[in-house]
């Protein structure tokens, strides 16, 4: 009895948000390939479109990623040409990174398809769906933060 209730329990709620992750990172990935960029690479740009001039360590937890993670996609990018990296006027210790025209004009490219893609994802949501989905998201990731 047991095995028939568990099979007909809906999946959970961090196996399903899993599944939006993986599946938006594929359709992201085949988007930004013929820039010659990853999902990862493309996020940090977009975090970094946001909020120029962070640390690594920012950089990092913004991204999703690890501090060693972080350092290799910097550097190619920074290899790329789509960050530059300067020293911190408040503290000579540290490194900011930074977008260059470059990034921009690479991430001006993807925007609209980017776009389509997050609304192809809410296309059966209404508009005040999307805004609760959008704050269940924010309430759920400070919840774990």
């Amino acid at each position: 009895m047991l095995d028939a209730q568990a099979a007909k329990a809906p999946p959970s709620l961090l196996y399903m948000v899993k599944q939006v992750e993986l599946v938006v990172r594929s359709h992201l990935d085949e988007l930004v390939k013929p820039s010659g960029i990853t999902a990862l690479q493309y996020t940090a740009l977009t975090v970094l479109q946001r909020h120029d001039g962070l640390s690594a360590a920012q950089l990092a937890r913004d991204s999703f990623v690890t501090a060693q993670s972080i350092a290799d996609l910097v550097r190619s990018l920074e290899t790329r040409g789509l960050v530059r990296r300067e020293r911190n006027p408040q503290s000579r210790r540290e490194l900011l990174i930074l977008l260059t025209d470059t990034a921009r004009e690479l991430l001006a490219r993807h925007e609209g398809e980017v776009r389509e893609l997050e609304e192809r994802m809410v296309r059966e949501l209404t508009a005040h769906q999307t805004e609760q989905f959008r704050q269940a998201l924010s309430k759920a990731w400070h919840a774990l933060s």
